[in-house]
């Protein structure tokens, strides 16, 4: 996957572009990410926000090592789907994600 690709799907899954990188935020604080992708030249870096503030990496990749799941297409190789916390932040700001656009269409 190209650093395109990478924001194009996360953008269609719930992450949000905070300080320039796709993030995922807490539900009980929707405008504060904790955890985003740091899409830099060659690579891709996962990191996660520690309690005291600080930034730490906890995956990376170059881009021609993530590669989409032929079946859900999340990116394979950044830990997304191995970690539950991460599955589990995705699956609710997709929601939110969704949940929001009924609000403007109703």
């Amino acid at each position: 996957m190209t650093r395109e690709d990478l924001t194009a799907w996360a953008l269609a899954n719930g992450w949000r572009m905070i300080a320039g990188h796709p993030s995922l935020t807490k539900p009980s604080a929707p405008k504060e990410a904790i955890v985003r992708m740091v899409l830099k030249a060659t690579v891709v870096n996962l990191e996660a926000k520690k309690p005291a503030g600080k930034w730490e990496k906890v995956a990376g990749a170059a881009y021609a090592e993530v590669q989409p799941d032929p079946d859900t297409g999340v990116p394979r190789g950044l830990g997304l789907v191995s970690i539950p916390a991460f599955a589990m932040l995705m699956r609710e700001n997709k929601d939110r994600m969704v949940f929001a656009g009924w609000d403007r269409k109703g």
